[in-house]
């Protein structure tokens, strides 16, 4: 079942990609377009209630910030959120992240029927805790992938998931004491009042196929840039974003603009946690597995470090790993003589315990973000956090 359901969500991102051919395909295409445009006014629709007020934003008390993208994935989120929160945390701001839990375990069936007969509304059901800043407390499958990790590499951080994420930051507010909010993968999340939205545009496919879901990958149209506080450049290289950023400022004249890189620290042993320099990966035959949604940037990366990728194998973004399929892998590797596995962190923390094997290690690659440019202006914008001015919030969504 679980395959099945992958591998039709491979299908449809091919239809959508436009990597499928044939009479069929095109179908798809084209019911999907007319589909893009009722959630085109959807999207529309939604927004002026907001901004008229029918439809009302919950202010917490406390500062929120939002960080979010207007693509489905693959704009490499995670190390942005884990920077953010690791230099508030610094500046002496209280943070918890919220997150939804994307492909996260719910409860179980039996769980919230027992709830419910006991008088728990299922809406009443508290949030996840994956971390109180101290200790984590759910492993990857119940929490998530990026919440789990994000948990893993934060110190004094709450991490808390649920659907609800107004719920969610008021249990955050009562149990951690907190005073901001990150909100992870928040943009379309009006719910919650935000007071500065973070977005980010990878540089290499800033608006996806410029379509709207379910045609394309866009969740909103390019204009609504226009609510961005601050916009990130992500995976740049050095070369110029000059045709990017001028369209962007058709979008956003006042928005700060921000260049950066997904930087490469070290290579770490699943098994035994041993580090590596990068320089391990020069001249190195490897494999690499992965389950993201961008994989062609992570095997670049692998690629400029220096290491020949003889064997690939690709799941979809989210991928929750059987053993036997990294075993498997495994094993094709040491058929081939190859001299290491390397896959990403967020898939490291969804791999299942595995056989480790000394002639075959695998390792994770450690990501973090490096500010390319404006650096200055990055240091504003946590500042501007730390120490909050009044602002006025009528014309947010103008």
């Amino acid at each position: 079942m679980k395959e099945s359901l992958e591998e039709l969500e491979q299908f449809a991102i091919d239809v959508i990609l436009n990597r499928r051919k044939g009479f069929r395909a095109g179908a798809i295409r084209l019911l999907l377009s007319l589909m893009s445009i009722l959630y085109r006014n959807l999207v529309s629709l939604r927004l002026w209630l907001y901004r008229i007020r029918i439809k009302r934003e919950h202010n917490l008390g406390c500062l929120v910030v939002s960080i979010g993208n207007l693509t489905v994935g693959g704009t490499g989120k995670t190390p942005i959120v884990e920077k953010f929160a690791k230099a508030l945390t610094a500046g002496g701001r209280r943070v918890a992240i919220l997150s939804r839990g994307y492909k996260s375990v719910k409860p179980s069936l039996k769980k919230r029927i027992k709830s419910k007969l006991q008088g728990n509304p299922i809406s009443q059901e508290p949030p996840r805790v994956v971390s109180d800043g101290n200790e984590v407390f759910l492993d990857s499958e119940t929490a998530g992938d990026e919440p789990y990790m994000l948990a893993t590499n934060l110190d004094g951080v709450a991490i808390v998931v649920d659907k609800d994420r107004v719920k969610a930051g008021l249990h955050a507010i009562k149990e951690f004491d907190v005073d901001t909010l990150l909100l992870d993968d928040g943009l379309q999340y009006l719910r919650l009042r935000h007071r500065l939205d973070i977005v980010l545009i990878d540089r290499y496919s800033p608006f996806g196929n410029e379509k709207l879901l379910p045609r394309g990958t866009l969740r909103e149209p390019p204009k609504n840039l226009k609510r961005a506080s601050y916009i990130f450049i992500t995976k740049c290289d050095g070369s110029s974003n000059e045709n990017l950023i001028k369209r962007i400022k058709k979008y956003n004249r006042t928005a700060e603009i921000i260049e950066c890189a997904h930087e490469p620290k070290y290579l770490q042993n699943i098994d035994t946690n041993e580090r590596l320099s990068l320089d391990h990966l020069k001249g190195k035959d490897i494999g690499t597995i992965s389950g993201i949604a961008v994989p062609e940037s992570f095997e670049n990366g692998i690629k400029k470090l220096g290491a020949k990728i003889e064997l690939t194998r690709r799941y979809t973004d989210h991928h929750r790993y059987r053993r036997r399929e990294v075993q498997k892998f495994i094993d094709e590797c040491l058929n081939r003589d190859l001299d290491m596995i390397v896959t990403t962190e967020k898939d490291y923390v969804r791999f299942p315990e595995i056989e480790a094997k000394e002639d075959m290690p695998v390792y994770f690659l450690r990501v973090e973000i490096g500010i390319l440019s404006n650096e200055e202006t990055f240091e504003d914008c946590i500042n501007r956090i730390c120490r909050p001015r009044p602002i006025s919030s009528a014309k947010r969504f103008f």
